[in-house]
């Protein structure tokens, strides 16, 4: 498929797909006339793109799970290296967690402050 024809099966752009294949996510081929020609598992690959960047992760963070997809593997989340990413990822929301949660308290405990001393 054309690349016009994979960015509207993707739910993307032209331009977002050049710029996954600069950073070696996507793989066209090129015809004779020099147009990019994806093969169908390259949907797949943008998929997994995008449901990654959607949950935060970043495209250096994506790799191990495109690397997962092209080695046959019908999830990109199954390799060892992609679990690495996912765990890594895990103790990241954590320590946001963590941190919202004490600015929460500090929050509350302000708030009540300003509260009790209302005449």
């Amino acid at each position: 498929m054309l690349i016009g024809e994979l960015a509207e099966r993707a739910g993307t752009s032209t331009r977002t797909l050049r710029y996954y294949e600069s950073h070696g996510l996507v793989r066209p081929r090129r015809s004779a006339n020099g147009y990019r020609v994806y093969d169908e598992a390259e949907l797949r690959v943008v998929h997994e793109i995008r449901a990654l960047l959607a949950v935060g992760f970043d495209l250096n963070d994506i790799r191990p799970f495109v690397a997962c997809l092209r080695a046959g593997n019908t999830s990109g989340h199954v390799c060892p290296d992609s679990v690495l990413v996912l765990r890594r990822k895990l103790a990241e929301v954590d320590v946001c967690i963590k941190r919202l949660d004490a600015v929460r308290q500090q929050l509350q405990s302000q708030l009540a402050q300003t509260i009790a001393m209302r005449p």
